[in-house]
């Protein structure tokens, strides 16, 4: 086999995707294999005993909202006892950010990647503070999912129904150009979004109150883009699954226990190892003692070639996440070293406009010894308790490595 131009022929079906929102749907009603006996998480498969505080408290946050529970004691024992199923979001064409918890009532978007017609699916982001995504589970936590179900979703459907689709590819490029990296700065592509779709919310035939509403809730929250970036980047990279002989990583993905990755041309297995640390800065009161290890989908981005991989694209995102300027610039030229290509649509000014670098492949990343960088939210590793920080870790080397063997083993006799 020839894996160079296995790789490259994948690289280019990665840089030729058009992601595109099509529309917003009721998860049950459109995620593939999905059903209301079912909880999908972020990350490789877990068990319940086995998952972390955030995950457990998103958990029975869920089934509360379902309506299956009536409080956390009642939730928990029905978690236990086995009539609920675990699954990762990737199973499903999704994704979800920290704990990445998709109940069947959960209003998603719908991302379609017109160049190939497959779709991917994310939830609409909480904001900040006590959120779902980090484990909280009181009345405040419900009513606000309440109110994203039966206010916001119906809104935006409307919208982007009037709007006819947005192409998301163009903001996340245009985003980039002022100062974003599509995982942990969104400023940008929250505003050029909300730039975009204010005049249609303007015209929508409802209450101005609720407009009103709509408006405030999506301008008072940086993050609100990255659940459109997310599917983007799944839509993206998900279309080189099953490529026989391309060993680009096609997820990168965490629970809060394990950190998992998926490879092309090993369709369907997961290779794990321990979730990581995270070094960074730390809101006022906490340390790394209060610190969960590494959690959520949100590596679907440095996957597809952003996040961290494009932090020279966003110099303003040290001071969330820590280091220097030259730090982020050091960073992603590392990961060059460990790709296959460049993106000819995600570019970065300060490198005179070079595409970021794209498609991990893992026979790169065990040769150099150079693990992806991931740029991340720090979660509270007790549920509930929110954001505790932000910063840059690494996924275990001997994923990598698990998957080499593995992929050797079929490839190359």
């Amino acid at each position: 086999m020839n894996f160079n131009k296995i790789n490259e022929d994948a690289l280019k079906k990665i840089l030729s995707a058009e992601p595109v929102v099509i529309d917003l749907a009721i998860a049950r009603d459109v995620i593939p294999e999905f059903n209301e006996d079912m909880l999908l998480h972020a990350g490789p498969p877990i068990t319940w005993v086995r998952m972390c505080g955030p995950m457990k408290g998103a958990m029975i946050g869920a089934l509360i909202y379902e309506g299956k529970a009536k409080d956390s004691s009642e939730a928990e024992k029905l978690l236990e006892s086995g009539k609920i199923k675990f699954d990762p979001c990737h199973h499903h064409d999704s994704v979800g950010p920290m704990a990445g918890v998709i109940s069947p009532s959960m209003p998603v978007w719908i991302v379609e990647n017109k160049t190939f017609g497959n779709k991917a699916y994310c939830t609409l982001n909480e904001g900040l503070g006590k959120v779902l995504r980090y484990g909280a589970n009181s009345q405040e936590v419900i009513d606000r999912l309440k109110w994203l179900e039966t206010v916001l979703f119906p809104v935006l459907k409307q919208i982007i129904k009037n709007l006819g689709g947005i192409a998301l590819k163009p903001v996340i490029a245009q985003a980039l150009q002022m100062g974003d990296e599509g995982h942990n700065r969104n400023r940008a592509g929250t505003s050029l979004f909300l730039r975009m779709i204010g005049p249609t919310l303007i015209e929508l035939d409802i209450e101005e109150k609720v407009k009103a509403e709509v408006f405030r809730f999506i301008d008072g929250n940086d993050h609100f883009f990255l659940n459109l970036t997310m599917p983007a980047a799944k839509a993206t990279t998900m279309v080189i699954d099953g490529t026989e002989g391309c060993s680009i990583m096609t997820v990168m993905a965490r629970n809060g226990t394990d950190l998992g990755i998926r490879i092309a041309g090993l369709p369907g297995e997961w290779f794990a190892g321990p979730a990581q640390p995270v070094e960074g800065l730390y809101l006022p009161g906490f340390t790394e003692a209060d610190a969960n290890p590494d959690i959520g989908d949100s590596t679907i981005t440095e996957t597809m070639g952003i996040g961290a991989f494009a932090m020279a694209a966003a110099p303003a995102i040290v001071g969330f996440v820590g280091g220097t300027v030259q730090d982020a610039m050091n960073y992603t030229l590392k990961m060059y070293e460990i790709t296959v290509g460049e993106n000819d649509s995600y570019k970065i000014p300060a490198f005179n406009f070079r595409g970021t670098p794209t498609g991990v492949d893992i026979t790169k990343v065990v040769e150099t010894g150079i693990l992806p960088r991931i740029n991340t939210g720090i979660a509270h590793k007790d549920p509930g308790v929110g954001q505790v920080g932000a910063g840059l870790t690494f996924p275990p080397e001997a994923v990598f490595k698990d998957a080499l063997i593995k992929f050797s083993g079929k490839y190359i006799k």
